[in-house]
C-alpha cells in the first residue's frame, strides 16, 4: 500500500539549514572574504525561500488564536461544547513552550455535525496552508487501511509515516478519519508516540497534533441531547462533563469504534474526547445561510428555510434533530440556485 498523497518525508535543504559548502583556501584573507560573501548570500536566498516556499518554521506555522476564536463563533453552528473546548485545548497546546506530550483530541457524533470541520478550522488557524500544509497529514481508514488482513503491515506503515513526518516537522498534524470503520488495534501502534516519552529513537513527539474523528458514540450523545430537549432544559447546559466519561467508556467497548480495549484510552492519552451535538432545524437553517455566504450569494432566508425543512429529523414523532446534520445542504442549495 503507497502512504497518502499528502505525506512528505523529505524537506529542501535550504528550508532547514544551509549545506556546508567546501572552499579550497587560496589565501587566507580571500577565503574569509569568500566565506563571509557566501554566508550571506545564503542567509538572504534562505529568507526569500522560506517567503515562497513552506518550511516548518513561525513564519508558516503559529497559531491565530483571534482567528480560531472567529472562526468557532461564527461558523459552526450548535456546538458550544466542542467550540469551548477546542478553543483552549489548541490555545493552551500551542502557547505551551514545553509540553509534555503531543495534543490528542477525539472528536465523536453524527454525520454532519461538523467533525472535519472543525479538523479544517484549526488546520486554517495553525498552518498558512491550511489543510492543504504539507505539515498536515490526513489518513481515512476506508481508504488507507481497507484489508482486514494486512493490519500488521499498516501498523509498520503508520508508524513509519508518523515517526518520518515528525522528524522533517515537529509541529505536524495527523488527522484520523473514519475512526469507527478503523481495524480494531490498528491505532494502538501508534500509542508509543503520543505517550509521555522525552524521545523514541531520537525523535520528539511533544508538540505535535493528533485528531481522531469517529461516529462512534453519535448515540449516546444524542440521548443526552434529548434528554434535556424532554426536560426543558437549555441546549447550552448540556456541558462536556455530561458525556466526556460515558462517551469514552462507550467507544473504549464497541468493538466497532477503532478504540476497542485501545490502551490510548486505557493509559488516558487522549486528552479530551470531544461530543458533537446533533442539529436543530435554526442550525440547519444557519448552515444554508453560511454556505450561501462562502458562494458569494445574497442571502435568503426563504430559500434557508425550505432546505431546512426538507431534512429529515429524528425522533420520528419529534422530529427535532437533523438526521444527517448539515450534510446535504450543499447540493440542495445548488438546486435552488
Amino acid at each position: 500500500m503507497r502512504p497518502p498523497g499528502r505525506v512528505v518525508f523529505v524537506v529542501w535543504t535550504l528550508c532547514s539549514a544551509a549545506a556546508a559548502t567546501a572552499i579550497e583556501p587560496i589565501s587566507t584573507s580571500i577565503a574569509v572574504g569568500m566565506a563571509a560573501a557566501l554566508t550571506g548570500f545564503l542567509a538572504t536566498y534562505q529568507n526569500v525561500l522560506y517567503y515562497f516556499h513552506e518550511c516548518c518554521r513561525e513564519e508558516w506555522i503559529s497559531l491565530n488564536g483571534s482567528g480560531l476564536e472567529a472562526d468557532l463563533e461564527k461558523k459552526l453552528f450548535g456546538q458550544h461544547v466542542a467550540s469551548k473546548v477546542i478553543l483552549k485545548a489548541v490555545t493552551g497546546f500551542m502557547e505551551n513552550k514545553n509540553p509534555k506530550k503531543p495534543l490528542v483530541l477525539s472528536l465523536h457524533g453524527w454525520t454532519g455535525t461538523g467533525k472535519n470541520f472543525i479538523s479544517h478550522l484549526i488546520a486554517k488557524n495553525i498552518y498558512r496552508n491550511g489543510m492543504k500544509s504539507s505539515f498536515v497529514h490526513q489518513f481515512v481508514a476506508t481508504n488507507h487501511f481497507p484489508h482486514p488482513g494486512e493490519v500488521q503491515t499498516y501498523k509498520a506503515q503508520l508508524q513509519q509515516w508518523i515517526r518520518g513526518n515528525v522528524t522533517s516537522c515537529p509541529r505536524s498534524m495527523f488527522i484520523f478519519d473514519e475512526m469507527d470503520k478503523m481495524h480494531p488495534g490498528l491505532i494502538d501502534s501508534i500509542k508509543p508516540f503520543l505517550d509521555y516519552y522525552e524521545h523514541l529513537d531520537g525523535v520528539s513527539y511533544h508538540q505535535a497534533i493528533f485528531i481522531f474523528l469517529s461516529n462512534a458514540g453519535g448515540g449516546k450523545i444524542n440521548e443526552v441531547a434529548l434528554r434535556f430537549w424532554d426536560e426543558g432544559k437549555e441546549r447550552t447546559d448540556i456541558q462536556l462533563k455530561d458525556l466526556e466519561i460515558s462517551l469514552s467508556l462507550d467507544v473504549f467497548n464497541n468493538k466497532n469504534s477503532g478504540f476497542w480495549h485501545t490502551s490510548l484510552i486505557d493509559k488516558n492519552l487522549v486528552d479530551f474526547f470531544i461530543p458533537l451535538l446533533p442539529l436543530e432545524h435554526k442550525h440547519v437553517r444557519m448552515c444554508v445561510l453560511a454556505e450561501m455566504k462562502e458562494r458569494d450569494l445574497k442571502p435568503d432566508e426563504t430559500i434557508a428555510n425550505e432546505i431546512a425543512n426538507e431534512i429529515n429529523y429524528f425522533p420520528k414523532e419529534k422530529e427535532i434533530f437533523s438526521v444527517k446534520g448539515c450534510k446535504t445542504i450543499g447540493g440542495k442549495l445548488s438546486y435552488y440556485t
